[in-house]
């Protein structure tokens, strides 16, 4: 049984906004790639996946583990839930319509962990207590404002472990309590 895990980057105060955090340093971006590597797929919300397509294209100035990092990307299944796409790109799957009971099979038929990305994503999956674990990964910004990493509701939770990644990010991993 696969096992669905959301995880974002976010300030202090509780916010996620990739443009406003920044890209990841090398310490997290290399546990990135490996996280990257070890997952069945990654479930994303529409606006997730349009920032997450970035990936679809090399750059010239990527370097390696850019590379790298878009190379795993694109060679793993994805699962995009939304009502306004008509279509996704390639290796995705648009999921429309019964997204609960889609996703309950996807989590019954395959194994490991299925990456969930996007806050209004994961409340939705929240109140369906479809999510296994949380991943927060906290850089040290204070935002202010823009949209919480627990979009609703806010679920009780244990805290099963703590990881400090490069110089000033700490990853804490949660499980529904």
């Amino acid at each position: 049984m696969a096992k669905l895990v959301y995880g974002l980057n976010q300030s202090l105060d509780g916010y996620v906004d990739h443009m406003k955090i920044g890209p990841p340093g090398p310490a997290l971006s290399r546990y990135f790639l490996a996280q990257a590597r070890g997952v069945t797929g990654a479930l994303y919300g529409r606006r997730m996946y349009e920032i997450m397509r970035y990936w679809d294209d090399d750059l010239p100035d990527w370097d390696a583990e850019e590379r790298d990092f878009a190379a795993v990307w694109r060679s793993q299944p994805k699962w995009v839930v939304s009502r306004s796409l008509k279509s996704v790109g390639p290796n995705s799957i648009l999921i429309a319509d019964d997204v609960e009971a889609v996703i309950r099979r996807l989590k019954a038929e395959l194994d490991g962990e299925i990456d969930v990305a996007g806050p209004n994503l994961a409340a939705s999956l929240t109140s369906l207590d479809l999510i296994d674990e949380y991943r927060l990964y906290i850089h040290p910004i204070v935002l202010g404002h823009g949209q919480p990493f627990f979009a609703a509701p806010r679920p009780r939770l244990r805290l099963l472990a703590s990881e400090r990644i490069g110089d000033d990010v700490i990853q804490l991993t949660y499980v529904p309590a």
